[in-house]
């Protein structure tokens, strides 16, 4: 017996025939869907590359406001400055270092007629025995030739305190910490770990203290000792400038300079100060002793030039801007659209 199929009395003929008509529109919609893809990544493409062209011309615009600038404002931190009298402000900030441009401008300023005071401003936890020596030196002339008032901010510690004492007038805030009148040599000693790890430095010297201090091997006793002879010269150095500076007795100086923090109204009772006070009362005290009038312009004083400023204020806007125009912009979003 045969049996015939279900579908077998089927007509499929408008089937096929809507088959016949749908296929050709889809094949054309896969390819416009293929055209509009090809499109967005040109686009895209196109978009990134004018992307870099802007960042270039902006960076090449910073460049050319640079060059005007350098132009107008010419070079040398006093050079722009107009010839009419004025009060200079100096502000020392952070650890003290060696720093031979702003010993150069601080020459300048003391060779500059129109400069009639300097404002030494202090906020400095110390530093180094010879940068603090080399800026109290370029402070000193400058205090011989004009008045020169240190004000000390939260702190003026160590060779921060050092560097006021030129100063025919110091004033500090109640608040301020300064004094620390003492020297510091650091060094550590390693010898056990490196022991413990199997390690054993073999060290050649030309005598027994040229490897000393040495954080591979302990300090020796003799070796200390160098090293206090040292410190103590140092010391002695710093006692004298704080004598000089404050027209106190090297023995009235000495209990103080232990290493000791004060505050600003324990540094005037002590006279290591001389009066609590900000700019306002550094203005009065040079109208007053001084003849300096408070009405001049105060101008501060830099040890780079307006150029140099420049760069160094505006050189990580322009980083930023072409790490955002072809990083932030680009990479980033880029691969989002896709």
């Amino acid at each position: 017996m045969r049996f015939a199929h279900p579908f077998s009395q089927c007509d499929f003929s408008p089937f096929k025939e809507g088959l016949r008509l749908i296929y050709p529109l889809a094949r054309r919609r896969a390819a416009g869907h293929k055209q509009s893809m090809s499109l967005e990544a040109d686009l895209l493409a196109e978009r990134r590359h004018l992307s870099r062209h802007v960042s270039f011309w902006r960076a090449l615009a910073v460049i050319g406001v640079i060059a005007a600038l350098a132009v107008m404002f010419g070079k040398g931190s006093l050079s722009g400055l107009a010839s009419n009298d004025h009060v200079l402000r100096l502000r020392i900030e952070g650890v003290i270092l060696e720093d031979r441009r702003l010993l150069e401008v601080i020459e300048e300023a003391r060779r500059d007629t129109s400069a009639r005071a300097m404002l030494l401003v202090i906020d400095s936890p110390g530093g180094s025995m010879s940068g603090g020596e080399a800026l109290h030196g370029a402070l000193k002339r400058f205090a011989e030739k004009k008045p020169l008032v240190a004000l000390m901010g939260g702190t003026a510690a160590s060779a921060g305190y050092m560097i006021a004492m030129p100063a025919q007038h110091v004033l500090a805030r109640e608040a301020t910490v300064t004094g620390s009148i003492g020297v510091l040599l650091q060094s550590f000693d390693v010898s056990e770990l490196m022991a413990r790890l199997g390690v054993r430095p073999d060290i050649l010297a030309t005598g027994p203290f040229k490897a000393q201090p040495n954080p591979f091997q302990p300090l020796t006793d003799q070796g200390r000792a160098e090293m206090m002879r040292v410190l103590e010269d140092l010391h002695g150095q710093f006692i004298a400038i704080v004598a000089t500076g404050r027209r106190m007795d090297e023995a009235r100086v000495r209990p103080l300079a232990d290493g000791r923090v004060f505050t600003g109204r324990q540094a005037l009772s002590l006279g290591l100060i001389d009066a609590i006070g900000g700019e306002a009362e550094a203005r009065a005290w040079l109208a007053a002793q001084k003849g300096v009038a408070e009405a001049l312009p105060v101008r501060d004083l830099e040890p780079r030039d307006r150029v140099e400023k420049f760069l160094n204020r505006f050189a990580g806007s322009l980083i930023r801007t072409l790490i955002t125009e072809w990083l932030g912009v680009d990479a980033p979003r880029a691969v989002w659209q896709r």
